[in-house]
């Protein structure tokens, strides 16, 4: 038995000389034995931009951007049907447009030599008027001018209730403003004729209730052609024929 003894000593001993040798297992111990007591690669993590297209799956969505808001130095104002931007009398006129003709007076009863020329005059915070205020009781008929149709049905803090209707050309619009209500059943996209009745004489906005009077202006639209942005031009000689002052 020692003989056997001796012989599994030297056995040892040749291992460990191996090993320190060599720098790996001796022939005692199986590479397989090893591989099997180490540890097992750590998974491959999965983006989840990868997952996506592998997937099928929709790319995130982003925020859609704000929308865009009309000039600054415009009144804010609460609107009708959904939009923020108040209207804002500025911008070049669109090319070519021929000045508007044939439009009637738009309060019923008023004819043009009633009409006083107010475009220009000197307001607060050092602003100027740019329409006419045409004076009549409350609750007077107020009348499209010309052809069109309704763009925008507004409520704006300082011109109340609004009515901005465009000509079939697109060039002009014509703005309403200090209604008391609406005609009924008035509607935006709703066709006009010239003298249908779309709204009554009032006093709302910033208007005095103790004289109640129609804001009526006309801004050359720009090629964009939106309602909230326009050149103001002075409605009285487009009503009266006269030149202005």
């Amino acid at each position: 038995m020692r003989w056997l003894f001796a012989l599994v000593l030297v056995l040892l001993a040749a291992n460990v000389i191996w090993w320190a040798w060599r720098g790996q297992p001796g022939p005692l111990w199986s590479e397989h034995a090893a591989a099997a007591d180490a540890e097992p690669p750590a998974p491959v993590p999965v983006r989840p931009a990868d997952a996506g297209q592998s997937t099928g799956a929709h790319p995130p969505t982003t925020a859609a951007p704000d929308p865009p808001q009309a000039p600054p130095g415009v009144p804010r104002a609460t609107p009708v049907s959904g939009t923020s931007a108040p209207p804002s009398p500025t911008g070049p006129p669109a090319p070519n447009a021929a000045a508007p003709s044939g439009l009637v007076v738009p309060v019923q009863g008023i004819a043009p030599g009633d009409l006083a020329d107010t475009f220009g005059d000197a307001r607060s915070g050092e602003r100027m008027h740019e329409a006419l205020d045409i004076m009549a009781p409350a609750g007077t008929p107020v009348l499209a001018v010309a052809d069109g149709h309704v763009e925008k049905l507004f409520d704006s803090e300082r011109g109340g209730l609004t009515v901005y209707q465009f000509e079939p050309s697109g060039a002009w619009c014509y703005y309403y403003a200090h209604l008391q209500s609406y005609a009924p059943g008035l509607a935006e996209g709703q066709a006009l004729k010239r003298g249908d009745v779309i709204g009554f004489v009032g006093s709302s906005g910033n208007a005095d209730p103790a004289a109640p009077h129609l804001h009526f202006a006309v801004f050359a639209l720009t090629p964009e052609r939106q309602w909230w942005t326009g050149t103001p031009v002075n409605p009285y000689p487009l009503l009266t024929g006269a030149p202005t002052r």
